[in-house]
């Protein structure tokens, strides 16, 4: 039985594929109505797609958009590999981290 790379061991390439492969996979749970199915797979696309981009091309005290939620967005307090930890901007208050996939240049 092989053992299931983790996403930070992969090429671009095999993250490409991985995230093309969690898609498509997403779109069938999509179609099929399997709500908790899809946000599994777009949040593990999310994560794959992490490891794709620069975390030096994030900087603390620089705020962020977040992706796909309009008019959210971010403050990073700090990096820690591709997790940006920080709080969001009109929210809680809270710390949290997000995958640098979630957060626009």
């Amino acid at each position: 039985m092989q053992q299931e790379k983790r996403y930070s061991e992969m090429t671009e390439q095999e993250l490409k594929q991985e995230i093309a492969m969690l898609k498509e996979k997403a779109r069938k749970a999509e179609q099929m109505g399997m709500v908790n199915e899809f946000a599994v797979l777009e949040r593990k696309a999310v994560m794959a797609r992490a490891y794709l981009l620069d975390p030096n091309s994030f900087k603390p005290g620089e705020i962020y958009q977040i992706e796909g939620a309009p008019g959210a967005y971010f403050k990073i307090d700090y990096m820690n590999g591709v997790f940006a930890w920080g709080y969001r901007l009109q929210g809680d208050g809270k710390e949290e981290a997000l995958p640098i996939s979630m957060l626009k240049h």
